[in-house]
């Protein structure tokens, strides 16, 4: 049946909840190119017949293989577009480094992506917040408190803090840190929030 395998892709998007990211469907988005170029193929081969020898009763199936045409094309676009607002919400989530298991699940083309999102977004906050520049991934949330107790879930090394204070984070040890210091450590993590 026409059009069937470009739906699978988008129900394959529709079974992953929202902050996941499937693996890319390359095999998938083959088969429907693939179909797309029988079709119009067919279409064209159709349409001469049509136009040479005057047979109005091909005018159906050229319409359907041509709805056909253009809803596979929708269902690429929504695929591909889908994916994109994933991975770009991604990079609010986990800043600009992603975990391996994330990177794993994207296209060449999509890390390629992912790269020229995140410089144009450094660009962007290096552009508003004066000489430092402003970090607009920090605090999704509004903050309850200006510091918070964390866990270290890893070894990561030395962290420094504003005042210069430099704190060796090792595995299962705590700390009162800032939280704009944190948060990305947290959403890598490296970091857990101990809710006292």
């Amino acid at each position: 049946m026409f059009c069937e395998k470009a739906i699978e892709l988008i129900r394959e998007l529709h079974r992953m909840s929202d902050g996941q990211l499937p693996a890319f469907n390359e095999d998938g988005l083959r088969q429907v190119l693939q179909e797309m170029e029988a079709l119009y193929e067919q279409n064209q081969a159709d349409v001469t017949e049509a136009k040479s020898a005057g047979r109005a009763d091909l005018i159906p199936s050229i319409k359907l293989r041509h709805c056909c045409l253009l809803r596979n094309q929708r269902c690429i676009v929504a695929y591909l577009y889908d994916r994109l607002l994933r991975i770009r919400a991604l990079r609010w989530e986990y800043g600009s480094v992603l975990p391996a298991n994330v990177r794993f699940h994207m296209s060449a083309e999509e890390v390629q992506w992912f790269g020229q999102y995140k410089k144009s977004l450094a660009s962007f906050m290096r552009s508003i917040g004066g000489e430092e520049g402003l970090d607009i991934t920090q605090d999704m949330k509004p903050p309850k408190s200006l510091y918070i107790q964390v866990r270290c879930l890893k070894d990561h090394g030395e962290f420094e803090i504003d005042d210069g204070t430099v704190i060796l984070l090792k595995k299962n040890s705590q700390h009162f840190l800032p939280r704009w210091k944190c948060e990305q450590l947290i959403r890598q993590g490296v970091l857990e929030h101990v809710m006292s």
